[in-house]
């Protein structure tokens, strides 16, 4: 027992020069997850003026499909209805090839203009007459055209841009492996490109109360493999509590005071872009199984080909625990 006390030691000696460049006044005072479980960090920015914190590029870039899908065709719409109703307000003799009398009608072929306009396929069938319509029409092409060149190239971006979907297991598990207790937590490729040299980190978040200061420190977890080349099915990473680990002898009970945290950084090469992806989230306290393993995930075809079932990629099975890590004797 004397040896390891300078091994934890030198666990709390590294973790007090690191804060992961979020500052030591962010760590003592927040009471908020470090690392959401999206990837996303729990710190804002406020002070800058409204047009510069706005980064229309990289919101446009990271948000979901349907949400930058939804963005364009509604201002698609909201051009041509506007433009619609800036040519019935030019009069009724401001477009010539017209022939509805009514104000419903006259809006009606304003808005086949506006959109045989704005796309620039110009049928002919009506077209402007005034000078305030023909200004008009040479503002929308410009609208028109610049509009559709930047969604076609935010498109390709989109495309282009290299994103290692890694699928995370709900909850972390400490349970036994090769008769140890040990942290885990499961990771999957959930897209079909290949990805190599896949490395993971595990950095344990606690925190101390010393002379009535709250004080967060950092421990990296030593792991049972740091890295995979491959990476075509599922990868447990697991994190063995020995004598020197800082979760040796720490129950739930003490994970849940300290406010424990385990933040996951996962880096890996993208095959078909050969770029390096990232993915990251976090377990709290509340969010670890104790005494459970994961179940399995492979399934037999044909031939003799494996597979593995994602959607069994959170599937767990409780198994008999421990009061805290330091017993590791399971019963099996």
């Amino acid at each position: 027992m004397a040896q390891q006390t300078p091994q934890r030691e030198e666990y709390q000696s590294v973790s007090e020069m690191t804060d992961l460049g979020l500052g030591s006044k962010v760590i003592q005072d927040s009471r908020l997850r470090i690392l959401n479980r999206n990837g996303t960090f729990n710190v804002s920015r406020a002070g800058l003026p409204l047009l510069q914190s706005l980064n229309l590029y990289r919101t446009l870039l990271s948000t979901s499909w349907w949400k930058f899908l939804l963005i364009f065709v509604g201002l698609y719409i909201f051009f041509i209805l506007l433009f619609s109703v800036f040519y019935i307000l030019c009069g009724p003799d401001a477009l010539v090839g017209g022939q509805a009398e009514t104000l419903g009608g006259r809006f009606v072929e304003a808005l086949f203009l506006s959109v045989h306009t704005i796309t620039t396929v110009g049928y002919g069938h009506i077209a402007p007459r005034s000078f305030s319509a023909n200004m008009l029409v040479m503002a929308e092409a410009f609208v028109g055209l610049s509009g559709f060149a930047i969604a076609a190239a935010l498109m390709f971006a989109r495309f282009s841009r290299p994103v290692a979907k890694i699928q995370f297991s709900e909850s972390a598990v400490i349970g036994p492996h090769h008769g140890e207790t040990s942290f885990m937590f499961r990771i999957a490729n959930g897209a079909h490109n290949e990805l190599l040299e896949v490395q993971a980190r595990i950095l344990l978040s606690m925190t101390e109360v010393i002379d009535q200061i709250r004080i967060r420190r950092f421990y990296e977890l030593e792991l049972e493999r740091q890295k995979v080349a491959f990476f075509p099915l599922d990868w447990t990473v697991v994190h063995q509590i020995t004598e020197n680990s800082p979760l040796h002898g720490v129950g739930p009970d003490e994970l849940a005071k300290r406010d424990a945290e385990f933040l996951i950084l996962v880096n890996a090469i993208d095959d078909t872009f050969h770029q390096v992806v990232q993915a990251r989230t976090s377990y709290r306290w509340d969010e670890v199984v104790w005494g459970a393993k994961f179940r399995d995930m492979y399934r037999h075809k044909g031939k003799g080909q494996m597979s593995i079932d994602l959607k069994r990629i959170h599937d767990i099975q409780h198994v008999e625990t421990p009061v805290d890590a330091t017993q590791t004797v399971w019963d099996f």
